[in-house]
């Protein structure tokens, strides 16, 4: 079983890129299937107003780490035991996405809107995509027979959360693909289409604000009010240890 550290009540998989990969390949290779999502500032903050999406994602086979702040709390909260990398969506897709062409693996795109899903070809022209299926208006039923008609070998879901994982629960015994993967908004990145902050910004870990000066008013309550939140919960749970 891959190690897991809790943060916020939300267990998240110590995984970097390889060991990922590496998983994904397994289950591709088994009997077993796998779920897979992802836990960010913003995860951790819904996952403690809404318990039922912190039980979902719990269930989830792997939830890796997203994003600066999840690597900060695994440093604050856990020393030396750690995160060893930092991992984002952003830059583990594309890996994927070369993997899956490298291996000749099927996918299947559900979520966003058909223009980004229609790019992901273009960008990707070696890439097997056995079909996919817009976000924003769909027939839960509909589309599982759909996507077990095609047959994919990963499914990969962008719904943003907590929709995509709650669909994924109820898909779990009726979609027979062996991988799925929650990748929220980072269905723009098989797209080539997530505007992505300046390399400086990203190295150190700065990217989101780059993402808020873009778009204020659809970040403003995410980043200026949440990741504030989301270290005031993190010093709150340091101190309930250390008192314990």
């Amino acid at each position: 079983m891959t190690p897991s550290q809790e943060i916020l009540g939300i267990k998240i998989n110590k995984v970097d890129f390889s060991s990922l990969l590496s998983i994904i390949k397994e289950t591709l290779s088994g009997k077993e299937r796998i779920k897979i999502s992802y836990a960010n500032a913003n995860t951790a903050n819904l996952a403690v107003k809404n318990s039922g999406f912190r039980e979902h994602l719990n269930s989830f086979d792997i939830v890796h780490p997203d994003g600066i702040g999840i690597y900060i709390a695994s440093k604050f909260l856990y020393k030396d035991n750690h995160f060893t990398c930092r991992f984002t969506g952003s830059d583990f897709y594309p890996v994927l996405a070369e993997e899956a062409i490298k291996n000749k693996w099927k996918l299947y795109f559900f979520g966003h809107s058909n223009d980004i899903l229609e790019k992901i070809q273009s960008y990707y022209p070696a890439m097997y995509i056995c079909g996919f299926a817009e976000g924003y208006n769909f027939n839960p039923v509909k589309i599982a027979n759909q996507i077990n008609n095609k047959n994919p070998d990963i499914l990969i879901i962008g719904l943003g959360q907590p929709l995509q994982e709650e669909l994924i629960l109820f898909y779990n015994n009726d979609i027979k693909c062996k991988v799925i993967i929650a990748v929220g908004d980072g269905i723009k990145v098989f797209a080539g289409e997530k505007k992505r902050g300046p390399i400086f910004l990203q190295k150190i870990g700065l990217e989101w604000l780059s993402r808020f000066v873009q778009n204020p008013i659809k970040y403003f309550k995410r980043y200026i009010i949440g990741n504030p939140l989301f270290l005031y919960r993190i010093i709150i749970a340091k101190l309930s240890k250390f008192g314990a």
